[in-house]
């Protein structure tokens, strides 16, 4: 699976480049799915956060950017849905792309609904995560993001852990130093992302995509 997870979207022009990259053709010709299950978790959850995902209304780009189609898969709803039925949707679009918001409740759903089963098989799928739906494939998001007796154990589909909206104006709990704090925490490999970042994953390795700014912390030897 081709991977492209960004902290907010694909917020500039070096990220929509990386994006048609990983697509091999234009995003007019590409089909898309967006996952906006995310955004109803947690205690900020509410309905207009997916409505704005989906419509393209939300300020982090994701379903606006000009697709061919897009299409909804709502992950809640697949355990009623005949799995052969929504496995086919799944292989059939070109990216999916997956909303921001509770980490955990994202991570829940797609284990309960049975997409994180499916994910590494899909070769060609190139998976577009905003905020939440980046940090899901990490090893684990840390208890800065739970809290201290939860359990913060994500997918491991990729092997770093993310700390996104870094120095997000206004909110001292995205600090640089607070980044660090996390990181001391994770101990494994750790990325902070600004809304100017996105981090592109293939086979051939991990590139940071940017036009702001980011940290990596605790590298790998």
């Amino acid at each position: 699976m081709k991977l492209l997870l960004t902290d907010s979207g694909v917020r500039n022009a070096s990220i929509r480049a990386a994006l048609v990259d990983l697509l091999g053709k234009p995003i007019a010709e590409a089909n898309a799915l967006c996952i906006p299950t995310a955004g109803y978790g947690g205690p900020y959850g509410e309905p207009g956060g997916p409505w704005r995902f989906i419509s393209g209304q939300s300020p982090s780009p994701m379903t606006e950017l000009g697709w061919k189609s897009v299409g909804v898969l709502e992950l809640t709803a697949l355990p009623s849905i005949d799995k052969k039925r929504w496995i086919s949707w799944v292989r059939e679009a070109d990216a999916l792309l997956v909303n921001g918001g509770h980490t955990m409740y994202l991570c829940h759903w797609m284990r309960e609904s049975g997409l994180a089963d499916l994910l590494l098989s899909l070769r060609d799928t190139v998976y577009v995560g905003l905020s939440a739906g980046s940090m899901v494939l990490a090893p684990r998001i840390g208890q800065y993001f739970t809290g201290p007796d939860d359990d913060d154990r994500t997918l491991g589909v990729v092997d770093f852990s993310i700390f996104p909206h870094l120095d997000t104006p206004d909110t001292p709990e995205y600090s640089m130093a607070a980044a660090e704090r996390w990181a001391a925490e994770i101990k494994g490999p750790a990325y902070a992302t600004d809304d100017q970042t996105a981090i592109k994953v293939t086979d051939g390795g991990v590139e940071v995509i940017s036009e702001g700014h980011w940290k990596l912390f605790n590298p790998a030897s």
